[in-house]
Order: structure tokens, then C-alpha cells, then sequence
């Protein structure tokens, strides 16, 4: 697995990464290991371009950041210029999830899907909200990768 951080704040050093750090602790009690991680800021190029160079390396990218309405926030956008299929149930699946604790999970607008082989999952910025998406589709994740590789029925 690899995380993508899209954060202007992070990526000038303003802030610390949380939401990576917390799912790079999650990716390791899967059992995965993390192959990559980077920060970027919200831009949609860079964000595409780390998106295509990410998925040639891991199997599965995650984004943090970027996914709300506010005018910096391009993560679906970069992310759907990429993908070769959308999987819209299992953003339908993180944000259902994410309606149990707030009403504002509802906004997100992250987008879930394959490039070639690799699974690509937007998630939320905030720690919480990463960690909570995540657990929401975890173990969905190895079935996903066996259907992009051609091994489902």
C-alpha cells in the first residue's frame, strides 16, 4: 500500500502529516506494508501525477485530504482523471459509515477505484475521519484487488 497526503499545509510544513501517520499504524495491523508515502499540495496535477507514479509501485494508494467543497479541494477530481473504473459503493460504503457519527461525512466527496491493477481510495483529511473511512471498506480491500487482477468470478 501506499498514502498520499494532499494537504497545502502539509506539504509547506505548516502542519504535521496526522491523517498519514494514522493510516500508515492501520495499514500495518492489516498485516500490509507501506511501500510509499508522500505529501503533496492541493493541486490537481501533482495530485494526478503522484496518483499514476503511486500506483505503479503499490496495489492499493490511499489519499487523505482534499475531498470536502472547499475551493482548494480537488482530490476526487485529480483522482478521476486517473482511473480506469469507478467504484462508487465503496465510497457509498465509507460515507454511510461515516453518517453514523456525523451528519457532515455526507460532504465528502472522495472518490474509490482502479487504475489498472491498483486500488485507489480517496479518504478524508482528518485523522478520525481517515481511520474510520478506512476500517469502513478494509476488509474489502483483498476481494477488490483479486477482481482487478481478473482472479473474482
Amino acid at each position: 500500500m501506499a498514502i498520499l497526503t494532499v494537504s497545502d499545509r502539509c506539504s509547506g510544513r505548516r502542519r504535521r502529516d496526522e491523517s498519514g501517520a494514522v493510516l500508515e499504524r492501520l495499514v500495518a495491523r492489516t498485516g500490509a506494508r507501506c511501500v510509499a508515502r508522500g505529501v503533496v499540495p492541493d493541486d490537481r496535477k501533482a495530485i494526478a501525477r503522484h496518483l499514476r507514479s503511486l500506483s505503479v509501485e503499490a496495489d492499493v494508494v490511499l489519499s487523505t485530504g482534499g475531498t470536502g467543497v472547499g475551493p482548494r479541494d480537488v482530490t476526487p477530481e485529480a483522482t478521476r482523471s486517473v482511473l480506469d473504473k469507478d467504484i462508487p459503493g465503496l465510497s457509498e460504503a465509507m460515507r454511510s459509515a461515516g453518517m453514523k457519527k456525523t451528519r457532515f461525512a455526507c460532504l465528502s466527496r472522495g472518490l474509490c477505484g482502479v487504475r489498472g491493477r491498483t486500488l485507489i481510495v480517496n479518504l478524508p483529511g482528518s485523522p478520525r475521519g481517515a481511520a474510520e473511512s478506512f476500517a469502513a471498506i478494509a476488509d474489502l480491500i483483498p476481494h477488490t484487488l483479486a477482481m482487478a487482477r481478473g482472479e473474482g468470478h
